[in-house]
């Protein structure tokens, strides 16, 4: 039951409740004046719709395209993939036997559209109608097939309009005035008229490959072998398209209709099946998680979520590629603490220090630049020259109290840290000045300076004396050692 309007009303009912004369909509004190000992219980939209979309996961053991159809259904796009089962109807009958025996009461068609096979399933189950025929298919069935609101159900009634070819037959703008544009809609999808499509849950990878058991397999090392053996197929159909798989998802769908699915990422492009299937392995280490295989696995699905070019690398004598050992190394630490705990510095293209680099996944080609998103390299350094940036960058430039020549002169003694420095020596000044199109912030003059105890600071005066402060600031903003 569920709160309408401020008034408690059946929400759903099941097959006992139906041969009662009971149907959803009826108030909770009608349905108690007609069968007092009616059990009842409170309406769980959440977990309804949790509950379809983890049925539409199973789903996808027929296909990768599957979308749930609240409140009650979801539709799978079986084109190209009913062959592999025995055809349209041993695909349907099967997909019903399996919910049956997951205690699932259902009812299922196949048609061209979408809507017109949910309509089918609801009114005409077990149809399966050839794509351009639906309109023959539908028109004898009621109206109330189409999905529409019960009071457009009754609305038609009333003018004597039951079957979906008395709403076909006539012209459209009639019915969108009075009763809205939702069973027009409806009825034009189911037809083919517009073209919909069926958002799937989840959108097809570009590479996939699947082991399906007559029996189920029982066994980690079962599941590890079918594992070795779709790696060799998916770096097959990579190696042809001369691209790697960036992204990894192995899909388990167990007999009682679980779906696990188990996601890793590569650091660079890769098609090595043995580097696939240790990716594998490290992420189930770093759960310690034992696969709860339960009654065994009956699907086995590979799939690379995203792929990028991969051409042929030089490789040294002893067959190795550069690099590959800090690949592998990063690709481990990857799987086996999370990708999005595994990064790397790049490079922005800017000059403020502070945001001069930033922290990127592996995979990521480089930095990205914040004002107009431009990858950045690093700068090669001087041969035998010292560094112009610090070893150590503070997060946040630390304030000094400095004493300084003006205007441009450089910090003659600072205190930092409780701590008086006598400046010995320094390089200087290199003005940085803030983006023009940011309208903010001043304009800093940083020195490398050296103290009398031969400590190397980096420090920056704020603002330029005399015309954009009349009192710059001091920071020192990281240690050279």
């Amino acid at each position: 039951m569920a709160k309408v309007r401020g008034a408690l009303r059946l929400a759903a009912c099941d097959p006992r409740a139906a041969a009662l004369g009971l149907r959803p909509g009826m108030s909770l004190a009608d349905a108690r004046a007609l069968h007092p000992a009616l059990a009842v219980v409170d309406a769980d939209p959440e977990g309804d719709a949790a509950a379809l979309a983890r049925l539409a996961d199973w789903g996808r053991r027929f296909t990768p395209l599957v979308a749930p159809m609240p409140p009650d259904g979801f539709v799978l796009d079986v084109t190209g993939s009913a062959h592999l089962f025995g055809g349209e109807a041993a695909m349907r009958a099967d997909a019903v036997a399996r919910l049956a025996a997951l205690g699932f009461r259902a009812r299922a068609a196949i048609a061209g559209t979408p809507e017109a096979a949910a309509a089918l399933a609801r009114a005409a189950d077990g149809a399966i109608v050839p794509s351009g025929e639906e309109a023959r298919a539908l028109a004898p069935l009621p109206v109330r097939a189409l999905g529409v609101a019960d009071e457009v159900v009754e609305g038609l009634a009333r003018l004597g309009l039951s079957r979906i070819e008395d709403v076909a037959l006539r012209p459209r703008a009639p019915f969108a005035a009075r009763f809205g544009t939702d069973l027009v809609s409806r009825l034009d999808a189911a037809l083919g008229r517009t073209r919909s499509a069926i958002g799937a849950r989840l959108e097809a990878p570009p590479y996939v490959v699947e082991r399906r058991f007559f029996e189920p397999i029982l066994t980690p090392e079962d599941v590890s072998r079918t594992l070795a053996r779709l790696a060799e197929e998916l770096a097959g159909m990579l190696e042809r398209r001369g691209e790697g798989a960036l992204a990894l998802e192995l899909s388990l769908f167990r007999v009682d209709g679980a779906v696990r699915r188990l996601r890793v990422g590569a650091s660079r492009p890769t098609r090595e099946p043995a580097r696939m299937a240790l990716l594998f392995r490290e992420k189930l280490a770093g759960e310690r998680d034992e696969l709860d295989i339960g009654w065994g696995f009956e699907v086995v699905r590979l799939a690379a979520l995203s792929a990028r070019r991969l051409d042929e690398a030089a490789r040294r004598l002893d067959g190795s590629v550069a690099g590959e050992d800090l690949a592998r190394l990063v690709d481990a630490l990857g799987a086996r603490l999370g990708t999005e705990r595994v990064r790397r510095i790049a490079p922005c293209d800017s000059h403020w220090p502070e945001a001069a680099a930033t922290l990127v996944p592996p995979s990521e080609r480089g930095g990205r630049r914040r004002e107009d998103d431009h990858a950045a390299d690093w700068l090669a350094p001087v041969p035998g020259a010292a560094p112009d940036r610090p070893i150590r960058l503070f997060a946040r430039p630390e304030p000094i109290e400095a004493v300084a020549t003006v205007p441009d002169g450089p910090p003659l003694r600072f205190r930092w840290r409780r701590v008086l420095h006598e400046t010995a020596a320094y390089e200087g000044p290199e003005r940085i000045a803030p983006a023009w199109w940011d309208g903010a912030g001043l304009t800093r003059d940083y020195f490398r300076t050296e103290d009398s105890a031969g400590r190397r600071f980096w420090i920056f005066r704020e603002g330029l004396w005399g015309r954009e402060t009349a009192a710059p600031r001091w920071y020192v903003h990281g240690l050279f050692g």
